[in-house]
């Protein structure tokens, strides 16, 4: 009797592959992993690791660090026993200087980063303290109420409002080196992807740090939010309590023996919460900047490897002789 279509429909559907997935009727390969085959795996995976591990961390090392913590330095010896009312006492000058000597050749672009410690920018209500729609398209727009509590100041809308902009860094450096000024480049130290998209080429600050209720940095309202680039470093959240954030590049190499003076302006109030502040200066490779802890994660992972493939080819041999004995 010949198969009508329905028939040969039903027939179709019944070997289509999402039947046969459905009813787990596919054909399958399960490789059976015998103790040769771990251990070859394990070998490879050794093998590749630990030598990657080693050339990363000598790639690391390579990169030349200065670092220095100021907060302390920085502070009259009058005041080191009350911190905070020097910080807060605008009559009191705020200038300091520190001296670098460069130890090893720092091949330009030289990355200047500030570091803070004991700073929790990852706080679930500091992280919520802002709004993207402002910062793209201005102070007409809605959904501010996630700013307070610093979202307007006499009846005037802030912009750039919350706590994150508000508490914004404000530390400044110059450098020279003898009577020669080095010029710190602090263009595109901002993500590139942030500037176009996500802070408005049309949007200014309005309202900023008028009010008595002062944070950080102030912002000059006359260049628009994709162009503060120190505001941008800062708006992108830091996940840790300890972090660094760029401030600039030096353009010119530092020979071994050379000496950096450093002037800074220390605004920025970290000691109402114990935090730290230091200054980095840092080169970079392919690597990017200093990173142990990349290089030391290939390193484990390749020796641990090693050791399993060790461990089944003494059980696999031990096995192999009592088969032979039995």
């Amino acid at each position: 009797m010949p198969e009508t279509n329905s028939e040969r429909q039903r027939r179709g559907d019944r070997e289509s592959a999402f039947y046969l997935f459905t009813q787990q009727r596919l054909p399958a390969c399960k490789p059976v992993l015998t103790a040769p085959w771990v251990i070859t795996i394990y070998l490879l995976l050794g093998f590749i690791f630990v030598p990657v591990g080693l050339f990363t961390l000598r790639a690391s090392h390579s990169v030349v660090e200065i670092e220095e913590r100021y907060d302390i330095e920085c502070v009259p010896q009058s005041f080191r026993n009350d911190k905070v009312l020097y910080i807060q006492d605008d009559s009191i000058p705020k200038n300091c200087s520190l001296l670098f000597k460069v130890d090893k050749y720092m091949k330009a672009p030289i990355h200047i980063y500030y570091q803070l410690d004991n700073y929790y920018q990852n706080h679930r209500r500091y992280v919520r303290s802002r709004s993207d729609q402002q910062l793209l398209h201005g102070r007409n727009s809605q959904g501010t109420s996630s700013c307070q509590p610093v979202e307007s100041d006499n009846n005037r809308p802030i912009v750039p409002c919350g706590l994150i902009a508000w508490s914004l860094f404000n530390d400044t450096f110059t450098f020279s080196r003898g009577k020669e000024e080095l010029k710190v480049n602090r263009t595109n130290i901002a993500w590139k992807s942030d500037r176009d998209h996500k802070f408005g080429k049309n949007v200014y600050p309005f309202n900023f740090q008028n009010g008595t209720w002062i944070g950080g940095g102030k912002l000059n309202p006359r260049i628009p939010l994709s162009d503060q680039e120190d505001l941008i470093v800062w708006m992108r959240i830091a996940a840790l309590p300890s972090f660094r954030k760029l401030y600039g590049r030096i353009e010119e190499d530092l020979d071994v023996g050379d000496y950096v003076v450093v002037k800074l302006m220390n605004n920025y109030n970290t000691y109402s919460f114990g935090g730290k502040k230091k200054i980095v200066l840092s080169t970079s490779n392919w690597l990017g900047g200093k990173n142990d802890f990349l290089a030391l994660a290939y390193v484990f992972v390749g020796s641990s490897s090693l050791a399993v493939a060790v461990v089944f080819m003494l059980l696999h041999l031990r096995s192999q002789r009592k088969s032979l004995s039995g």
